[in-house]
């Protein structure tokens, strides 16, 4: 199939917001087709690569993933990109949207449509965000309990949630409780694209309800509950591929997590020392879903490809 050629551009932005708004760039976006057919993203929080690996208290993640995954060990959040909350919105949008702050929606919703999933619903491929914490009768635009709503971008857009509308059917439909993959996975009922956010205790956040305080740990142990089960599906068998990432560095700028499990993966231990942003992530993703235009940032970004033996 021919390479799709796409028109960079990124409007709506507010004060400080890094797309380059003016003439569109033609970019070749890659082939429409992908040996990767789903995905899973995971994200966890808040730490320094250098914390966890050879630490003995993630050794779920030393022991048995990184020995089987390819992983990066210069990927980094964009440069002075603090706290989370401007980290999950660059992943979905290659920008922070100006936001710089933890807010819940209701100070920052945006009005925007360029943005990953609403790229993937125009190409009619699903997607679904798994939120650890959420009840799935309502839309969740606040905080409650170990959920963060700063932990979950998609409710920042408008044309997920309707507005901030708590009964919004788009946002109900695509935003779930992270208890229902379980069984989503074993029916074969995920989507295209899935989203998976733990809850504070165990995405190595922390918060003070949480049973210990060794966060690594408590993250390390939640993978190695989880992510088997994504491993050992028929949407992971058949073309799928996981990439787990933590959203910033603490104390600056910092290398901090990515790695990934595929069959198209070189696998087996493999690391580069490519230097890799978020926007990285965003690129790959579009590259492999072949949705466009890159958005923001991405078009600047090197895509996660040398990590893979086929890509896309």
């Amino acid at each position: 199939m021919a390479s799709l050629l796409v028109v960079l551009g990124c409007s709506h932005g507010r004060a400080g917001d890094p797309c380059v708004h003016g003439p569109g760039v033609l970019v070749p976006l890659g082939p429409g087709s992908s040996t990767i057919r789903t995905v899973f993203v995971i994200l966890m929080e808040n730490t320094n690569w250098s914390e966890i690996a050879g630490n003995p208290a993630a050794p779920y993640i030393n022991r048995t993933l990184l020995p089987a995954a390819s992983f990066a060990t210069r990927y980094f959040n964009p440069p002075g990109l603090h706290p989370s909350e401007p980290n999950y919105l660059w992943l979905e949008g290659g920008t922070h949207y100006g936001i710089h702050d933890n807010d819940d929606p209701a100070a920052h919703h945006l009005p925007n449509r360029d943005h990953l999933v609403s790229l993937l619903g125009q190409a009619g491929i699903a997607w679904k965000a798994y939120q650890e914490g959420i009840s799935g009768g309502e839309c969740p635009l606040s905080s409650e309990g170990l959920y963060a709503a700063k932990h979950n971008p998609f409710v920042y857009f408008d044309d997920v949630t309707g507005g901030l509308d708590v009964n919004s059917p788009v946002c109900i439909s695509h935003v779930r409780p992270f208890e229902e993959l379980a069984a989503d996975l074993q029916v074969g009922k995920v989507a295209r694209y899935n989203f998976i956010t733990p809850d504070l205790c165990h995405d190595m956040h922390g918060a003070s309800a949480c049973e210990t305080l060794n966060q690594i740990h408590s993250g390390d142990a939640w993978l190695a509950q989880w992510v088997p089960a994504i491993l050992q599906s028929s949407a992971y068998a058949n073309g799928g591929a996981l990439f787990i990432v933590w959203d910033e560095s603490e104390d600056g700028d910092y290398p901090i997590g990515l790695i990934v499990l595929s069959a198209a993966a070189k696998g087996g231990g493999y690391s580069n020392a490519i230097r890799y942003t978020h926007s990285s992530l965003l690129r790959t993703l579009q590259e492999i879903f072949g949705v466009g235009p890159l958005l923001c940032d991405a078009v600047r970004a090197t895509a996660l490809s040398d990590l893979f033996r086929v890509f896309p």
